[in-house]
């Protein structure tokens, strides 16, 4: 008597982490427009971030030590190229290429709401917010106003004077926050497309490294912009006095029994 045969099983789907779509090599230019793109938010744009980071918590110093980090800054060697070449120009690229993926992908939190659909959707928003912000920072402090390069020691002033205004304030925490977690996140993203953390276990131990990263530097953010609100320094004019150093005086204070001529 003849048994009816089995059909056979389907083959196992690949597993794919939720949230997140994978790049293949097939899509042609597209992977490389991705590489690139994912390439730029570490590097220069990452790098730039922490520096930009670095020098607003100078603020806490005073506004003679803010002024002369953005003076150093300002006197570094081809700034403007550098400016455009590796900062305007990568993050133009980063941000409009960003929303472009955005507009393509979906994230379909109400109908899968796992914790990689969530976080995928995060790091969009959280993306756009930083777009808008630095645009409309860069305009407000690089092309507006006071020109900066030209009078370093007004920056504190400068920066002040707009963190009067609660709505901006509150713009500028935001974006913070929204920043840090935009790169701290991008980071975890990079090491796990570029297969710097290849398995589960990997990726979720430095998911614990970016999340302490992405925490630390909303701190140091937020201290920043305490110096400016916070009150220890109130109403700084427009032109503040260089720092001077302890060891630079006149001969008159280092020795008092000489008279300058």
């Amino acid at each position: 008597m003849a048994t009816a045969q089995q059909p056979a099983a389907p083959p196992p789907r690949p597993i794919v982490l939720p949230g997140v779509p994978p790049l293949r090599a097939a899509q042609g230019n597209e992977f490389l427009w991705r590489k690139l793109h994912s390439l730029l938010g570490i590097v220069p744009i990452g790098a730039f971030l922490l520096e930009h980071l670095l020098s607003n918590f100078e603020a806490i110093h005073g506004p003679a030590a803010y002024g002369a980090q953005v003076k150093f800054l300002n006197s570094l060697p081809m700034v403007r190229v550098l400016e455009w070449v590796f900062i305007f120009l990568p993050i133009l690229y980063h941000g409009c290429y960003g929303v472009w993926i955005w507009l393509r992908g979906k994230s379909n939190i109400v109908y899968y709401p796992w914790a990689g659909n969530w976080l995928y959707t995060a790091q969009r928003y959280t993306g756009l917010i930083a777009l808008l912000y630095i645009g409309q920072h860069v305009y407000r402090q690089r092309f507006s106003g006071i020109a900066l390069p030209e009078n370093p020691y007004a920056s504190f002033h400068k920066v002040q004077m707009e963190l009067q205004n609660p709505w901006m304030l509150a713009v500028y925490i935001v974006a913070m926050i929204a920043i840090c977690w935009h790169f701290s996140y991008g980071v975890w993203l990079f090491a796990a497309k570029w297969g710097i953390t290849p398995g589960t276990r990997a990726r979720k131990r430095f998911g614990f490294v970016c999340a302490a990263l992405g925490l630390l530097l909303v701190v140091m953010g937020l201290a920043s912009i305490w110096a400016f609100v916070g009150g220890k320094y109130p109403n700084v004019p427009a032109e503040v006095a260089p720092a001077v150093s302890p060891l630079v005086q006149p001969v008159s204070a280092a020795y008092p029994g000489i008279v300058q001529a």
